[in-house]
């Protein structure tokens, strides 16, 4: 019995960084396994139902193989085992494979498999049924012929000399590739391999495969994260917004079936399970209840407009030992949507035997209108601003102010806050004229005065003097946020926290204004033909409030986020920005448009400023650290 030389380690590594060369086209050429053309990993000669042959992997490194024929003869003992044949090669962690399930021929019709192995996953999960799996008697105990047949993205098996394919493979997943070919089995005496042969070919004839429909309601679309790890994750509340923020998210494509192979945007790490974040957005023309179907690998927790629907574990023999967790539209719940854009948001983990997602809606569901080329970049300033988080133009004094939070401050005690004038070309022609503030956000001119929100207090500023004059306390307030000012002359200011309240300060007297569940994590505002306008992120509606009734109306659900500032055009449509990235035009009828998406450019639209007349929108992007100025067709 003659072992292997390449230690495990070795060998892996030389099969990760494996360089092919071009080797001369041949044709039916054998190549025994005791020649030193092979890459052995964890592998060994021996003899077995009286032939030489192999038992465990090896690669042979010198052959570049696109389309032609592979076969070899397999032994098996019936215990469980998955021993096969790899193909088109590039890396332990990119390639294709076919394998028989021994254990589970006469049972089951999936004794036969084909996976592409993607970033090192090998995804069979997500590859099951037609043109993936199929039954077949495979008898222990005899040699039995397998012959692959390869051309283009098609390939096809045959199985013990039948003139029939035993499994038609209609699409490869990594495309019309190349690479080293090989067999793949354990070294536990469970499968052995003899007679390996294979031929370059680029003359066989498949039928073709036409494409597969797209059916109805599937998602298309989703944005995928970085991977994170699973354990360093709580799967039970939505993100914080600075993790949704710090995401790396890229577009992607789900297949014509609505399967989502996560392994080819996020690799996997060693040591326990990972995860990605995925999410898609839809628009609802009104209020409705639509059934969502999806299918995951392994694990999900779902949620709907930042709010958790349902959490399951599909890992392979998690309900019993035959579950193998394979990937299809198998569960299914309720969504509420709102009337406007719904975020369905996923957090999903993965342990081993494919990483997927896909989802299916029981109607055709719109997505959201995007028009960017309705926003231009005209300036932006340098980035010597600290974390700017809302903008304002005094039209008396023909200025805009920029409040600068720091975010620093939760370190120190000390008021490191300030405001920055700039001029509409985005010149800085004071940047500290305003200092020692604490934690400054949004902020209201009326008359002489500048009112700027500070942590626990209303700050009133002297313009003329440029000091500040006094302090207002806001009892009880856990993050004050932005303010407006009425024609009256009275002030209100929103508490961005759970139990919401919106303030009000009249003659020097500050009173809770309004709070409860309508106003769950207020942020912007903005007052409107005698409303107030304003954006509440706890459940990511814009409402509007009746200053003579307090009345609570919603006008649009825009999906899971923080609504920051809010302004309205000439033509009365609502201009409302997630802090995020996005910024939306609404009708007052609910239509919504989204104009600008600046979260790829990891710059922030925070409580921006919108000038009707010029129809120009300036955005601080807090943590861009600049102020961004856009044009906006009407």
């Amino acid at each position: 019995m003659r072992k292997s030389t390449c230690a495990k380690g070795l060998c892996l590594l030389l099969l990760t960084s494996l360089t092919l060369t071009s080797r001369a086209e041949a044709q039916d050429e054998m190549v025994d396994f005791d020649s030193d053309r092979w890459q052995l990993v964890n592998a060994q000669i021996t003899n077995h139902l009286g032939r030489e042959c192999l038992m465990g992997t090896a690669i042979l490194q010198d052959v570049e193989f696109e389309n032609g024929v592979i076969e070899v003869d397999i032994a098996v003992d019936g215990s469980r085992s998955y021993p096969g044949i790899v193909f088109r090669m590039q890396s332990n962690k990119h390639h294709e494979r076919f394998y028989v399930r021994p254990h589970r021929a006469g049972l089951y019709p999936d004794a036969l498999q084909y996976t592409p192995v993607i970033n090192g996953v090998a995804g069979w999960q997500l590859y099951n049924g037609e043109g993936f799996t199929a039954a077949a008697n495979i008898p222990a105990g005899e040699w039995i012929h397998m012959k692959l047949e390869v051309s283009g993205s098609q390939a096809r098996v045959y199985l013990g000399g039948s003139e029939e394919p035993g499994l038609l493979i209609h699409e490869l997943k990594h495309g019309a590739s190349k690479g080293a070919i090989g067999v793949l089995g354990p070294d536990d005496g469970s499968a052995c391999f003899s007679n390996f042969r294979y031929r370059l070919d680029d003359n066989l004839e498949f039928d073709r495969v036409g494409p597969v429909e797209e059916a109805p309601g599937i998602v298309t679309q989703w944005d995928i994260s970085r991977p994170y790890k699973a354990e360093r994750v709580n799967r039970d509340r939505y993100p914080s917004f600075y993790a949704i923020f710090g995401a790396n998210w890229q577009a992607v494509a789900a297949e014509p079936t609505g399967l989502v192979d996560l392994a080819r945007y996020a690799e996997r790490s060693e040591g326990g399970s990972d995860l990605v974040l995925a999410r898609t957005k839809v628009y609802s023309d009104r209020k409705q209840d639509v059934t969502f179907s999806f299918g995951y690998s392994d694990e999900i927790d779902l949620f709907l407009n930042g709010r958790k629907v349902f959490a399951a574990n599909s890992s392979y023999q998690h309900r019993d030992p035959s579950f193998l967790g394979i990937v299809g539209l198998n569960d299914a719940i309720t969504m509420p949507l709102e009337r406007g854009i719904n975020e369905i948001f996923a957090m999903v983990t993965e342990t081993f035997g494919g990483w997927g997602l896909m989802g299916r809606f029981d109607e055709e569901l719109d997505l959201p209108v995007k028009e960017h080329h309705r926003t231009n970049l005209i300036w932006q300033t340098p980035d010597v601003l600290l974390t700017p988080e809302t903008v304002l133009w005094d039209p008396q004094r023909h200025v805009l102010y920029v409040s600068n939070f720091d975010v620093r401050f939760q370190a120190t005690e000390d008021r490191t806050g300030y405001i920055s004038k700039l001029d509409l070309d985005g010149e800085i022609q004071e940047q500290q004229w305003i200092t020692d503030l604490d934690a400054p956000t949004g902020m209201a001119v009326h008359g002489d005065r500048l009112y700027v929100v500070e942590r626990g207090f209303l700050a009133e500023i002297d313009i003329g003097r440029g000091e500040v004059i006094a302090r207002y306390e806001l009892p009880g307030a856990v993050f004050p946020n932005d303010v407006v000012v009425d024609q009256d002359g009275s002030i209100y200011v929103s508490d961005t926290s759970p139990n919401g309240k919106i303030f009000r300060l009249e003659d020097g007297d500050v009173e809770v204004w309004l709070t409860g569940e309508e106003v769950n994590r207020v942020n912007g505002l903005f007052i409107h033909d005698g409303e107030l306008l304003m954006g509440s992120s706890g459940d990511g509606f814009l409402k509007a409030v009746n200053l003579s009734d307090k009345s609570v109306r919603n006008v649009v659900c825009l999906g899971a986020g923080i609504i920051d500032g809010i302004r309205v055009t000439e033509e009365g449509n609502y201009l409302v920005s997630h802090w995020g990235g996005q910024v939306y035009e609404v009708s007052p009828s609910g239509e919504v448009v989204e104009l600008l998406d600046t979260m790829g450019q990891k710059l922030n639209v925070a409580d921006f400023e919108f000038l009707p007349d010029r129809n120009l929108l300036l955005a601080p992007t807090y943590m861009g650290n600049r102020v961004s100025a856009y044009s906006v067709r009407p």
